[in-house]
This record gives structure tokens, C-alpha cells and sequence, in this order.
């Protein structure tokens, strides 16, 4: 993929739309020193110095779409809460359109609040309601879908596994998005994987891809790929590899991407930032194989950066000409 193909593919992105459906949260974070124990337990005081919260699970795959520049629609289920009502505002600063967006006085908003003292993590604190939505609340995710299918050009489902992609919603939204030519790719949690049948494309990570397989363990990767593509009908597979990279499983077999990370702070949220530039480069009329190299060099930037992170345009131009001192 020479320059001028990439700088393409990119000034496309600006004319994509995408829907994002799944469990959408909030990562809250409280940061302070500790100096003392309490006299009540033994646990730390910890003396408050910030408190910041950025968006989670699907948020954050819809918050890498926004910082690209992508119309994105967002369908999902919030709290009747101020913590909903948080969700929605930051939402809503992004540009993303939220008429998708369904709040539930019988679930409150997914957070998940973490106590910092220093650079030490001490507790966490989640709150939510894992089951999976009521019939009327699958329904109305599933009619907002169609109304708005002639204005998506993708659709991608990020299971958290936190009961908003139900085997009924999954299973549907796959049915929409084959029925009108619409591109539909997955972020799969291994417990739900047979609701994912004839989507485009799914990105596990090694980890889940050995649970999606139930193939024992120390099966040879490439299996383990040619498995899942094959037993879930997929057009093709994204397996993303950690410092080995990412491997795309296809009808012509394997293609293996070395990554490319200058350095590796921190990979959360990486999985996001491979899925929502994976979908948005083919969506802009990158081939598979051309997506699979512009996801990989977008997950190089953000574990180059500390926190739940994104990249923007330029930064994804700027590494791939760092990877590729001369353009093929």
C-alpha cells in the first residue's frame, strides 16, 4: 500500500457512517496520594487531588470513531441517572448521534470507578446490571436499527458481555446488515460466539479466540483462526496478537501483520482502536488486507500512550511512514 493509497483511504473516512450497538459505560477514575492509614481499618486514606471519567466498552470504540472524524450512530442502554445522563452529554460532544440511545429505569448506567492512590490502583468499584434487556428494550434497539440503515454504511457489535447484545439483538442486526449490503464486524466475547454467525468479520484476541475455538489447548494458532472463520461463516477473521501483531484468516488462507509499537505503555483499549479503524478503513474502500494494516498501525499508536487512548488521522499517516521509510 503506497502513500497515495493510504492518504485515500483516510480522506474517506470523513464520508463513512457507522452504528455501533453494545454496552456502553463510563471509566470513572479518582486520583490522589496516600500517606496515611486510617484509624477506622487498615486500609489507606487516600487525599483526593483529581477526578476525570472517559468513556468505556463501546463508548470507547465510539469515541475512536469521533476523534477519526466519522458520523457515528450509537444504539445502546443507559440508566434513568445522572451517571446516564454524563454518558450522553459526552456523547453527545463528540458529534454522535444518540437517538439510538435507550434509558431503562430498571438498569442503571454501567461504571466502573477506580481508586488511584500514586500509580497504585487500589480498589475498583462497579456498578451495574449484567442480565440481558427485556424483550421491549431488544425490540426498540432493533427498530431504531432499521429506520436508520439506509444512512450506515457499517455496524458494529462490541459485546461486553453486560446484556445488551442478546443472542436475539446479535442474531438480527447481523440479519439487517446482510440483507442491505451493510459491512458488520464483531468484538466478541467467547460466551456469546455463536450469536456472531455470518457476520464480515470478528477481531478476538488470542485469548478469546482459544475459548471461541474449544479446540484444546496448544492447537496451533492458525487453527485455531481457520476454525472460528470457518464454524461462524465469516468472510474473514482478524486475530489480533499482542506484540506478535495481527493475523487475517481468510478464503485464501493466513496473512501475518508484525506489529509495529515504538514502545508499549499501556494496551487497554487497543482491542477498540483495531475494531473501529478495522470496520472504518474498509468502509472508506480499503480492501480486508489494507484495513487490517491501517488497524495494526493504529493499536501501535495508542499502547504508545498511558490510558484508555485514541489515534487521529495524522498520527496513523505519521507511524505508517515511520514503518515504511520507503512507500511500496
Amino acid at each position: 500500500m503506497n502513500k497515495e493509497r493510504l492518504l485515500e483511504i483516510i480522506s474517506n473516512f470523513r464520508k463513512v457512517n457507522v452504528a455501533v450497538i453494545g454496552d456502553l459505560m463510563i471509566d470513572d477514575y479518582i486520583i490522589g496520594s496516600v500517606e496515611r492509614i486510617s484509624p477506622e481499618a487498615p486500609v489507606p486514606v487516600v487525599s483526593v487531588k483529581e477526578e476525570r471519567f472517559v468513556l468505556g466498552g463501546a463508548g470507547n470504540v465510539i469515541n475512536n470513531l469521533a476523534t477519526l472524524g466519522v458520523k457515528t450512530y450509537c444504539y445502546g442502554v443507559i440508566g434513568d441517572d445522572i451517571d446516564g445522563d454524563r454518558l450522553k452529554k459526552s456523547l453527545k460532544l463528540l458529534g454522535v448521534n444518540t437517538d439510538g440511545l435507550i434509558r431503562s429505569e430498571d438498569r442503571p448506567t454501567i461504571v466502573k470507578r477506580r481508586i488511584l492512590g500514586g500509580n497504585q490502583q487500589l480498589l475498583r468499584i462497579d456498578w451495574e446490571d449484567p442480565t440481558n434487556i427485556n424483550g421491549i428494550l431488544e425490540e426498540t434497539i432493533l427498530s431504531n436499527l432499521r429506520k436508520n440503515i439506509d444512512n450506515i454504511d457499517a455496524i458494529i457489535l462490541s459485546d461486553y458481555d453486560k446484556g445488551v447484545l442478546t443472542e436475539r439483538v446479535a442474531k438480527e442486526a447481523i440479519k439487517i446488515a446482510r440483507k442491505y449490503g451493510k459491512i458488520v464486524t464483531v468484538d466478541p466475547k467467547p460466551s456469546n460466539i455463536m450469536n456472531y454467525v455470518k457476520a464480515s468479520s470478528m477481531t478476538p484476541n488470542k485469548k478469546e479466540a482459544l475459548e471461541c475455538a474449544k479446540l484444546p489447548k496448544g492447537t496451533d494458532i492458525d487453527v485455531v483462526g481457520t476454525t472460528i472463520r470457518e464454524k461462524l461463516q465469516l468472510d474473514n477473521l482478524l486475530l489480533t496478537r499482542s506484540e506478535e501483531g495481527v493475523s487475517l484468516y481468510d478464503e485464501n488462507g493466513v496473512a501475518n501483520i508484525p506489529t509495529f509499537a515504538k514502545e508499549v505503555y499501556d494496551v487497554t483499549g487497543a482491542g477498540d482502536t483495531v475494531i473501529s479503524v478495522y470496520t472504518l478503513a474498509k468502509a472508506a474502500g480499503a480492501s480486508w488486507t489494507e484495513a487490517a494494516r491501517i488497524a495494526n498501525t493504529a493499536a501501535g499508536v495508542v499502547v504508545g500512550k498511558i490510558g484508555t487512548s485514541t489515534a487521529t488521522k495524522e498520527e496513523i499517516v505519521d507511524f505508517y511512514n515511520d514503518i515504511y521509510k520507503e512507500w511500496n
